[in-house]
């Protein structure tokens, strides 16, 4: 049977229509994945190589408080971290993960959180502002979205607990900037990230819970649908070990002790009234903290020297031999005067406490062992700057959190 000239017009009308899907659907697809990778171009990298600290043991016979690390050692951090997920076996199905190849910390417009100078406010989660994503210390993989998601079809992933935090940022317009995802958010968002930190002090990120990660943003994504992209799990652990290195090297606490002559000892409920007339509160850690009146960030700690918690009931009940002053180094965000405010607090502590301010071996810490002291803590700072980490920013924050 012949083809009439209008059926032949008609399939060639759908040829025609077909063709204009796939090529529709093609540019769409590739303007999308030029704003994903737009969103992971370099502004300021890290050096991958090692970088030293420039602090040093003290001399035999020098009087100094102790340099102190915060972070964990390998084995305690095992024993100390957090537990994998149930499903940290859990292979993630890497055919649905597209792999990106441009070095982590060359990836643009993920603004890195030392340009990030808003102090915290009070109540917030120091151990992570959650301000902006940082590639460099962070996983990052991108959420390709087919449309526009509201931040409740992402919901599912904001309650996961990996043993390292997970934040969820999107942008509501191609190079607008990164927001904070929470179930509180509103509107639509057109570019979606998950970011999970890839060490802090109890350790790097193991490669159980980066594949737990990547299982949950793929989880995530397939119910939008969205596509999800990221660096080779092999990589990231390795980045991760090599972070945490480069952390442990820097991570410096400094303690002063404020000490009773023996066979003395400090009453705890006049310890408490004198901490809490010099400003600290009693924490539920178990340690009195000076908080920042106008940040409400930890400057500096007193804890017991016995290494026992404080509690209300035991500083009713018992006494202790003396208490330490700890500035955490990487915390603060001007070590020099905070260690300053602290060394001046600690006299008039011992002062009224009619007993000594001593380092580690007892010996009393006059005023030339105190800048001596000062120095390290400035060895410390320009230490961590030396490395990108400006103390006191939202990055320390990560890395130094546990």
């Amino acid at each position: 049977m012949p083809i009439s000239n209008l059926q032949l017009g008609l399939i060639v009308a759908g040829v025609l229509l077909v063709l204009g899907v796939l090529i529709y659907n093609a540019w769409q697809e590739r303007r999308v994945r030029r704003r994903i990778e737009a969103a992971f171009r370099a502004t300021e990298t890290i050096q991958p190589s090692r970088v030293e600290p420039t602090l040093k043991a003290m001399e035999d016979g020098e009087s100094g408080a102790p340099l102190r690390s915060g972070r964990a050692t390998p084995a305690h951090a095992a024993a100390s971290r957090a537990p994998d997920t149930a499903d940290s076996a859990f292979v993630p199905p890497m055919d649905v993960i597209e792999h990106d190849d441009t070095p982590v910390a060359s990836r643009d417009a993920v603004s890195t959180a030392t340009t990030v100078r808003e102090p915290l406010p009070v109540g917030a989660d120091t151990r992570y502002s959650g301000v902006q994503p940082d590639p460099d210390i962070e996983s990052i993989l991108s959420v390709e979205l087919v449309t526009q998601v509201t931040a409740s079809a992402l919901s599912a992933g904001f309650s996961a607990r990996l043993g390292k935090p997970v934040h969820w940022f999107g942008r509501r317009d191609n190079g607008a900037p990164w927001q904070l995802l929470s179930n509180d958010s509103t509107g639509t968002f057109v570019e979606v990230i998950a970011t999970l930190l890839l060490a802090d002090r109890n350790g790097a990120a193991s490669k159980s819970q980066l594949e737990a990660f990547q299982r949950l943003v793929v989880e995530v994504a397939s119910a939008l649908p969205a596509r999800v992209s990221g660096p080779d799990i092999e990589s990231e652990v390795n980045r991760a070990e090599s972070l945490d290195r480069l952390c442990a090297d820097v991570d410096v606490q400094i303690g002063l002790t404020v000490v009773k002559p023996e066979p003395n000892a400090i009453a705890g409920t006049r310890l408490r009234g004198v901490a809490e007339a010099s400003g600290f509160r009693l924490a539920s850690g178990g340690r009195f903290e000076y908080i920042h009146e106008d940040t409400g960030t930890v400057e500096y700690f007193l804890q017991n020297a016995r290494n026992e918690p404080f509690t209300a009931d035991t500083l009713r009940n018992t006494t202790t031999p003396g208490v330490v002053f700890v500035l955490d180094v990487p915390r603060v965000a001007d070590p020099m005067r905070t260690f300053d405010r602290m060394k001046l607090v600690a006299k008039r502590m011992a002062k009224t406490l009619n007993a000594e301010l001593v380092d580690d071996n007892r010996r009393v810490l006059d005023d030339a062992a105190l800048t001596g002291i000062r120095a390290q803590v400035e060895a410390a700072a320009l230490a961590l700057k030396n490395v990108h980490i400006e103390p006191g920013s939202a990055r320390a924050l990560a890395l130094f959190g546990a």
